[in-house]
């Protein structure tokens, strides 16, 4: 389990990567977060009640929102507990280059068979974020048809959440398999609470949500033998560049990481805080999943080409 605070003694070359003034912020959250006991999400029988969507809207008024949604069905195998246990240096990273950086962690399933397929944290920055990835259930479930209920997290996050004041915010995915081609009204008065008159297409929700945030897929590669036809079907609403791989699990948050870094101009330092912690082979791991991801624009506001089938547009987040 991956401690807060700025102790670099297990790292690979303990010392060689400063967090300068931000060591100060951390010094105190290694024995705060000790005193809160251990993570529980690997075994536990359900989630808290702290991340029912049932009737709820989640809002921040930080300028660098960062939503992370993971898949935690049976085909993730140990790829949530892993994500999850690396939080407190996903924050840390990146809230030395946004400081006023705020996360809302969530977890996915399959609204076709699973008891908790939508789990929705609000957002959090520091110790909140510990408390709220402790109210997370890795369910392991799944229905096993190459689709989880991407969709319904992607209505909830459409329509629920406000980012009024938000510059440069993000939302990763980390998953590997498809999405249902429609969002279900039942399950969306079900598991959401709202009522729907019809059917929404999939492929309008994250046109929507690419109007709100940057989005990325991280791809860990299905087990099931459809992975082309997953890979395509996400290329085809986010644009190829925002549909990932992933090929190690231990470094997936490092990833999402080097990706929101070279948006915000803090890739060499990235660089140097993975090489301060990882041997060659694990960062050459990070640097080919990284390998197509573009730099953002430059300018006060960074201007993404959204590319959507035969279609692009751009617009400015």
């Amino acid at each position: 389990m991956y401690s807060w605070g700025p102790d670099t003694s297990t790292w690979k070359r303990p010392g060689s990567y400063k967090w300068g003034s931000a060591k100060g912020a951390y010094a105190n959250l290694g024995n705060q977060s000790a005193q809160q006991g251990p993570r529980t999400y690997a075994n536990r029988n359900a989630p808290s009640k702290l991340v029912d969507p049932t009737g709820k809207a989640i809002d921040t008024d930080s300028e660098t929102p960062l939503i992370i949604a993971v898949d935690v069905t049976g085909s993730m195998q140990s790829w949530p507990g892993e994500i999850f246990d690396r939080l407190p240096l996903l924050y840390q990273t990146l809230a030395k280059y946004k400081p006023d950086l705020e996360i809302s962690f969530c977890a996915i399933g399959d609204a076709n068979s699973d008891q908790y397929p939508l789990q929705v944290n609000n957002f959090g920055k520091e110790l909140d974020l510990e408390k709220q990835l402790k109210a997370l259930c890795a369910e392991g479930g799944g229905g096993g048809q190459g689709m989880e209920s991407y969709e319904l997290f992607g209505y909830f996050m459409k329509n629920k959440c406000n980012t009024p004041k938000a510059t440069s915010p993000f939302l990763i995915i980390f998953g590997d398999e498809g999405f249902y081609p429609q969002v279900n009204p039942d399950q969306v008065a079900h598991y959401v609470g709202d009522k729907l008159e019809s059917k929404i297409e999939s492929a309008d929700i994250w046109k929507g949500l690419m109007q709100k945030f940057n989005v990325y897929m991280l791809h860990k590669q299905y087990d099931g033998g459809n992975d082309k036809k997953i890979v395509d079907q996400w290329a085809e609403v986010l644009g190829k560049e925002r549909v990932v791989p992933l090929y190690d699990e231990q470094r997936a948050v490092d990833v999402a990481m080097g990706i929101i870094a070279r948006y915000w101009g803090q890739f060499g330092d990235f660089k140097q805080n993975l090489s301060s912690r990882q041997d060659p082979a694990a960062q050459q791991s990070v640097m080919a999943s990284l390998r197509y991801v573009p730099p953002a624009a430059t300018g006060s506001k960074s201007q993404m080409v959204i590319t959507t089938g035969s279609k692009k547009s751009k617009v400015l987040v």
